[in-house]
């Protein structure tokens, strides 16, 4: 048994304003507000001595790392995205940032919100731009079926209304 995985594919680079203005927040929270913190706590650790048997100290330098790996990603992912805030010339068809509202075969309604990979929140109804969903609905227009392959068979939907508001 390999264990060898084929690379993942890179991820859509485009993002919100209000998807940055998170990414912006959660990384002044850790650098400017937990870090120091932690380095605090790991620094009273570390002065009370046998510093193996001391589960202060060793959660806290766990922690350093979790918070320095997290800000680390946040950086380069920052500088490499694209900040869509203006809605596309064609609002007839789906593109980033559009919230679209389905219907499927039996009746039942759907709303999502075409984002980027670091925005998804499904209780909101927010779907990446990469997803087998947000894939199918790229490009098309009001009155078109849709057709996606899930893992319970082949689901049809039909497109009710784009919004860029």
């Amino acid at each position: 048994m390999s264990r060898y995985r084929p690379p993942q594919k890179p991820a859509a680079k485009y993002i919100t304003p209000e998807g940055e203005a998170r990414l912006k927040e959660e990384l002044h929270q850790l650098w400017k507000v937990e870090r120091p913190k932690i380095t605090q706590s790991v620094s009273e650790a570390a002065a009370m001595g046998d510093r193996s048997e001391n589960a202060d100290y060793i959660y806290g330098k766990k922690r350093l790392r979790e918070i320095d790996r997290r800000v680390r990603y946040l950086g380069k992912r920052l500088e490499e995205i694209t900040v869509v805030s203006e809605p596309p010339g064609d609002r007839n068809k789906i593109f980033f940032g559009a919230t679209v509202s389905l219907q499927d075969e039996d009746g039942n309604s759907y709303r999502y919100r075409l984002v980027g990979p670091d925005e998804i929140d499904p209780l909101r109804g927010y779907i990446s731009i990469d997803s087998p969903m947000g894939k199918a609905l790229l490009g098309k227009q009001l009155d078109t079926e849709i057709k996606i392959e899930s893992p319970t068979g082949q689901k049809y939907y039909s497109v009710l209304a784009i919004d860029y508001g």
